[in-house]
């Protein structure tokens, strides 16, 4: 009678049928998988606790003796089309305008001409400067402004837009 001095120095591994392999330790992942393209091994443990979320263990990793490991062939999704990132508003707005406006967000307010004329020479605020042309200096949210003009026809609706919206806010 002897003494028997030895132990399971085997890691199983299970299939998703059901059926078990035994594999003499020291051996790596990528040894297991290799004859089975598309699948990875997961640790029992790692999918007891974390369930769908259980990373793959990586190829170079050694199986330990009296573990169990799961043998599962990962899901082939169909190639996914590059979604077109677009900003979601309702402001046509370029890229740089978008930029520029995201530069400008810490101002609260931004000077605004609402008449601007080429031939209009003005020694300031609030003075005539042609026939029918008035030039004002207006304090307005850039955003807000750019709102209005992006739906504006034109520059004259666009600036009754921009005094009746100045006007509303004053009160």
């Amino acid at each position: 009678m002897g003494n028997n001095i030895g132990g399971r120095k085997k890691a199983k591994v299970m299939k998703i049928d059901g059926t078990i392999f035994k594999l003499r330790t020291p051996v790596r992942s990528m040894e297991v998988v290799q004859d089975y393209p598309g699948h990875v091994l997961l640790e029992s443990e790692a999918v007891k606790h974390f369930g769908i979320r259980a990373k793959p263990l990586q190829p170079h990793q050694e199986l330990k003796p009296k573990k169990i490991y799961f043998l599962i062939e990962l899901p082939t999704l169909p190639p996914e089309e590059k979604a077109h990132r677009r900003a979601r508003s309702a402001i046509n707005m370029s890229a740089k305008d978008r930029l520029e406006c995201l530069m400008l967000s810490r101002r609260s307010v931004s000077d605004l001409s609402i008449v601007k004329s080429t031939n209009v020479a003005s020694d300031g605020p609030g003075t005539s400067a042609g026939p029918g042309v008035t030039r004002v200096k207006v304090r307005l949210p850039k955003a807000q402004v750019t709102k209005l003009i992006e739906e504006s026809k034109d520059e004259d609706e666009a600036a009754e837009k921009i005094i009746h919206f100045y006007t509303e806010n004053a009160r």
